[in-house]
């Protein structure tokens, strides 16, 4: 007879008595953190310091999960959420937290991450930059979906720990003129021909207008046109489909459109295509760009390296400050329009090479070409490969710009307990409040 294989991870409807425990910490995706008979759980909608009552969602080997039914003993730190579906939309964590609570939470994640992981520990940490709560996020990727049993289309992001859809008509952490156009989207989009064929909306929302880019799996008709054209006009948007890859997009209306942003205390205009990436805040933006230029002492015969470039949105300001600035991206495209901004921005200091930072067969030459400072925008990846061959190099000044803590922890200690840097200071900015997500900088010297 078979055995029978134990099954490790099971799935349970949140049903049955309620368990009551503390809380005790936040988990790095924002659940509260309780333990009981032993064994850690994550449960969804608690705080550090409260006791709450939950049903348990699903029973693992190591861990279970769960969520709050009622809060018994509340956290001085705990507010009410703003959006009518948090809870159930997976766009946000920690609208139930007050914003000061939420940039300390991260500011700590940091730090714990640091010790843990790199082994090192900031000689100074500086005030965190935060900026709007509300309305911020200039750039998302919207779900699409027809849904028959609700007869309709729902345009938003996706569930918590789901593919579905979030049933919503409104959006608060979405720049207002788009986010609060989330109904008349979904209406726009059920009254297409094509309304089970867009799979996703691209949202930049920059100047003149906030851009949306439907992804359209099938042409649209010229009845559907006629109504996306129109519905642009209306809302004061613009509107592009996008039936295949990032080069197949195409206006709707107007039928020409030039996307920017500024950096006013640098008198730089940039320009990109709605799908490239940019920053989705952009008061955290300019606030990061002058922290990073004056973390790096910049004078004017240094010579400066920016690895990840993108369009240029560290270099252009370097090379309004430093003497020689070198560009690196990974992605053709980018590179070709972080020229095309330093060109239209009158800028002949600055130069840029396309190459793939995380090879590690690729000599990186350029490293070795005098650069004595150097700022670093990684992915979530982190710059590993870059900083195992810095050994030699002549930079003795380095700026860090994070978007996750691990990593930025893992490399922080390849540079201070291998190379021989220090980390002089670090902080969070707070470019994505309601959201576990941490974007960090850091100043490391010889």
């Amino acid at each position: 007879m078979a055995r029978r294989r134990r099954r490790r991870n099971t799935a349970v409807a949140a049903s049955g008595e309620p368990v009551a425990a503390e809380i005790h910490d936040l988990s790095a995706d924002c659940r509260g953190v309780a333990r009981v008979e032993g064994k850690p759980v994550f449960v969804a909608g608690a705080l550090p310091g409260e006791r709450v009552a939950f049903h348990y969602t699903a029973r693992r080997k190591d861990y279970d999960e769960a969520t709050v039914v009622s809060v018994l003993r509340a956290s001085s730190d705990r507010v009410e959420p703003r959006c009518a579906v948090y809870g159930t939309c997976g766009g946000c964590a920690l609208q139930h937290l007050a914003t000061e609570a939420q940039v300390r939470f991260k500011l700590e994640r940091l730090l714990e991450d640091y010790q843990r992981i790199g082994k090192v520990v900031p000689q100074s940490v500086a005030a965190p930059l935060s900026g709007p709560a509300w309305g911020y996020r200039h750039k998302a990727r919207l779900g699409v979906r027809y849904v028959p049993k609700k007869g309709q289309v729902l345009v938003g992001f996706r569930e918590r720990q789901s593919s579905y859809i979030t049933d919503m008509t409104r959006c608060e952490i979405l720049h207002p003129a788009v986010g609060e156009k989330i109904a008349a989207l979904r209406e726009l989009l059920s009254a297409l021909s094509l309304y089970r064929q867009v799979a996703q909306i691209e949202v930049a929302v920059a100047e003149p207008l906030p851009v949306l880019v439907l992804r359209n799996l099938a042409p649209f008709s010229d009845e559907d046109l006629e109504k996306l054209a129109a519905f642009a006009r209306q809302q004061a948007l613009a509107l592009c489909q996008q039936p295949g890859g990032p080069e197949t997009i195409e206006p709707v209306y107007p039928q020409s459109l030039r996307l920017g942003y500024a950096l006013d205390e640098y008198a730089l205009q940039f320009e990109f295509s709605p799908t490239d990436f940019t920053q989705v805040n952009p008061a955290i933006n300019q606030r990061m760009v002058a922290l990073a230029l004056d973390w790096l002492a910049l004078e004017k015969e240094d010579r400066v390296l920016d690895l990840f470039c993108g369009i240029g949105n560290f270099s252009l300001p370097l090379a309004r400050k430093a003497g020689y600035v070198f560009g690196v991206e990974g992605v053709a495209v980018m590179t070709r329009k972080a020229r095309d901004n330093a060109q239209r921005n009158g800028l002949h200091n600055v130069e840029f090479a396309t190459q793939d930072l995380a090879a590690q067969d690729d000599p990186m030459r350029w490293l070795h070409k005098g650069f004595n400072k150097m700022l670093l925008d990684p992915p979530r990846s982190g710059a590993a490969e870059v900083i195992s061959r810095l050994g030699g190099s002549g930079i003795d000044r380095i700026v860090y710009v994070s978007c996750h803590p691990a990593t930025l922890a893992r490399d922080a200690g390849v540079l201070v307990n291998e190379l021989g840097y220090s980390l002089q200071q670090t902080t969070v900015l707070d470019m994505f409040p309601h959201t576990a997500h941490v974007e960090s900088i850091a100043l490391f010297s010889k």
